[in-house]
C-alpha cells in the first residue's frame, strides 16, 4: 500500500519572493523530491495538493475539507497519509483531524520554520521523517500525529512553543522519536472516542482572553456578534475579573456554551477558587481540562456542531 502525501502550502513550500515576504508556491511533488523521495522502505508515495497557502489564511471549513481528503485516502487503502502544514495553525488542524477520524493508520503533520530557498531548511528533514512514521507498520493506534525535529507529538496537547526555531513544538506526551530513518517508540496516547463529523460548517466560535482587569466587553461582543460559544483564555487555573464572570453568566442565561481553558501553557484549569474560577463553574461554565485555548475552541466548534442543542456531552475535558 501507498502513503498519501496532502500538500496544504506553508513555510514548508513558501519561498522568498523579494521584498513581499514569503509567499507558499511549491506543489507536493516539489516537496516530496527536496526530501529525496520516498524513505528507504516506505513503498511509494503519491502526491495530492489541495492547497497552496500559508495555514495562518486556513479556517474551520479547511479543516472539514482535508478530513474528507484522508478519509476517503484510507477508504481507498493508503498506508498513511502525511500532510504538509503551516505551523501557525497546525496544532489546531492536527486536533480537528484527531477529533474527527477513527483509522488506527498513521495521519501525520508535518511542516518547518524556515523557507525552502532559506539556508538550513528544516522542511526536507520534517517530511522525510513524517513519511518514515506514515509507512511504519508500528505506527498504528496513535491518533493524529504532529512530527516536527525528529518528534512524533500526539495532536492533543501539542502547542507551537517558538516562532522561529526549528524545534517550534512541544507537548505532555511525545509518542516517538525518529533517529536516521529509524522510528523508536517512546509512549503510547490514551485512547479516546472520536466526535460525529459535521455535516455542516460549525457555528462561531470565539476566544477571549482574561487579563488584570479585564472586563466583560469582549464576552458582550462575541455574543453579540452571533457566537454559539465562547472560550475563556483565563488566569491561573482557570479564574477571570468578576466583570468577566458577570458577563459569562449572561451568555449562559442566553444559551451560549462558554469553555474555560487557561493561558497558561501548562497545566488544567479546575474551579478551585471562590470569586474566580468557583464563580465561572456557578454560572454554568465549563472547564477543559489541559486543554490549551486554540484546541479548546475546536473541540467547542466541533462539539456544538454535533449537537448544538446539547454539546456538553461532547465536552469532556479529557477528549
Amino acid at each position: 500500500m501507498s502513503v498519501l502525501l496532502v500538500a496544504t502550502g506553508g513555510t514548508i513550500a513558501s519561498t522568498a519572493d523579494g521584498g513581499a515576504g514569503l509567499a507558499a508556491r511549491l506543489d507536493g511533488a516539489r516537496l516530496l523530491a527536496a526530501a529525496g523521495g520516498a524513505p528507504a522502505g516506505a513503498g511509494p508515495v503519491e502526491v495530492l495538493d489541495l492547497a497552496t497557502a500559508p495555514s495562518f489564511a486556513l479556517g474551520m471549513d479547511d479543516v472539514l475539507r482535508l478530513r474528507a481528503t484522508v478519509a476517503e485516502a484510507l477508504e481507498n487503502g493508503a498506508a498513511g497519509v502525511v500532510v504538509t502544514h503551516g505551523t501557525d495553525t497546525m496544532e489546531e488542524t492536527a486536533y480537528g483531524l484527531d477529533l474527527l477520524l477513527d483509522d488506527p493508520r498513521p495521519v501525520v503533520l508535518t511542516g518547518a520554520q524556515r523557507a525552502a530557498d532559506e539556508p538550513g531548511a528544516d522542511g526536507p528533514a520534517n517530511l522525510r521523517d513524517a513519511l518514515t512514521l506514515a509507512a511504519d507498520p508500528g505506527v498504528r493506534d496513535d491518533g493524529v500525529l504532529l512530527c516536527f525535529d525528529g518528534r512524533a507529538h500526539a495532536a492533543r496537547g501539542v502547542a507551537k512553543r517558538h516562532t522561529l526555531a526549528t524545534g517550534a513544538f512541544a507537548s505532555p506526551l511525545a509518542l516517538h522519536r525518529v533517529v536516521d530513518g529509524t522510528v523508536h517508540r517512546l509512549a503510547r496516547p490514551v485512547s479516546r472516542p472520536s466526535l460525529p463529523v459535521p455535516t455542516y460548517a460549525p457555528p462561531r466560535v470565539d476566544v477571549v482572553a482574561c487579563h488584570l482587569g479585564a472586563d466583560g466587553t469582549f464576552v458582550r461582543a462575541a455574543v453579540a456578534a452571533g457566537a454559539r460559544g465562547v472560550v475563556l483564555a483565563a488566569t491561573g487555573a482557570g479564574n477571570a475579573t468578576p466583570a468577566v464572570v458577570d458577563a459569562v453568566g449572561a451568555a449562559v442565561d442566553a444559551g451560549v456554551t462558554v469553555l474555560v481553558a487557561s493561558r497558561v501553557a501548562e497545566g488544567p484549569v479546575s474551579p478551585r477558587y471562590a470569586g474566580g474560577g468557583a464563580a465561572l463553574a456557578a454560572h454554568g461554565a465549563r472547564f477543559a481540562g489541559d486543554l490549551g485555548p486554540w484546541q479548546a475552541r475546536v473541540l467547542l466548534a466541533l462539539a456544538l456542531a454535533a449537537d448544538p442543542d446539547d454539546p456538553g456531552r461532547f465536552l469532556d475535558p479529557h477528549l
